[in-house]
């Protein structure tokens, strides 16, 4: 008899817990819903739009003409897409490596017991935080030729004064300057809050052993910041791709094209010539790029057994 009631009372529990799991389920999705929608709805639909306009000839104004995959395979033989790309690629290059070195540099430094070390941080931070726009025009006013700070610095080392964002041969590297000051302080938060996850007995039984600083660095600290690395290696590829509004602000592309990158020449095409449908397939054509560079570091994280995503 017990055991009849028991399993009775079971059968009778489970299905109010089921109701109880469902109207919470429906209250979380009530609130949250909506601003879901919302969101998918802004992304996901200019994106199909986006497509559909790729395949066509459009101004904006007059009937778009349907072209089928031409303008994808013009893109193939644009020499000015085909500069954008080697700029993006060159700054992706230099942006990358740079930004994950020295985030791993600078939250090594800011992990320390020193004094003010909350300032340091927060000085570190705060250019990530502050407008990319702000910080263009800021750069523009310090890498002016004839009164910027720069070349003030330069005169009282003896070095000859530079051109810097009016040179085509300098003016990109000085871009990846600009961004590296802008988004060093995310990577470095990032690390050192790995850092900070570094389990101390690991650190502390090599310290036991004899090993140095330099050991316990490269033995242990680099291999557990690994994953970290892989996330950081996607997120500032991402970001050196799509670099458009330090460009914008400071050298629109010049000079003579040479800091003229795939996404300022999408922003040409589409908003400055009105060739829609042909900037549109160069945007298509940015984010397959941008996605299977992700995958490759994805995949090669995972060879170096890094699993972050």
């Amino acid at each position: 008899m017990a055991v009849t009631f028991a399993a009775s009372s079971r059968a009778f529990a489970q299905p109010a817990r089921r109701r109880r799991s469902a109207r919470r389920n429906l209250t979380g999705w009530a609130f949250a819903g909506p601003a879901t929608a919302l969101v998918a709805g802004l992304s996901l639909f200019p994106a199909v739009w986006a497509f559909f306009i790729s395949r066509a000839k459009w101004n904006g104004i007059a009937p778009a003409t349907q072209v089928g995959w031409a303008n994808y395979q013009r893109l193939a033989t644009d020499p000015d897409m085909l500069a954008a790309a080697r700029h993006t690629l060159l700054l992706t290059a230099l942006f990358v490596p740079a930004s994950i070195f020295l985030g791993i540099l600078l939250a090594v430094a800011l992990n320390q017991k020193i004094r003010l070390i909350g300032f340091y941080r927060t000085c570190i931070f705060v250019p990530y935080v502050a407008s990319a726009a702000a910080t263009g025009i800021l750069a523009g006013f310090v890498f002016n030729p004839q009164f910027g700070a720069a070349n003030d610095v330069l005169r009282h080392l003896g070095i000859p004064a530079q051109q810097f964002l009016e040179s085509p041969s300098q003016a990109l590297y000085v871009i990846c300057l600009i961004a590296l000051w802008g988004e060093v302080g995310f990577t470095t938060v990032i690390y050192l809050a790995a850092l900070q996850d570094i389990p101390r007995d690991l650190v502390e039984a090599a310290r036991m052993d004899g090993a140095g600083k330099w050991r316990v660095f490269r033995h242990i600290t680099l291999p557990e910041l690994r994953p970290v690395t892989v996330f950081t290696a996607v997120w500032q590829t991402i970001t050196a791709m799509q670099l458009f509004d330090l460009i914008y602000t400071t050298t629109r592309g010049g000079p003579l094209n040479s800091t003229q990158t795939v996404v300022y020449y999408i922003y040409e095409l589409a908003f400055q010539t009105q060739r829609l449908g042909y900037g549109a397939a160069a945007a298509y054509l940015l984010f397959a790029v941008t996605f299977l560079l992700t995958l490759l570091v994805i995949w090669y994280g995972r060879r170096r057994g890094s699993e972050v995503f």
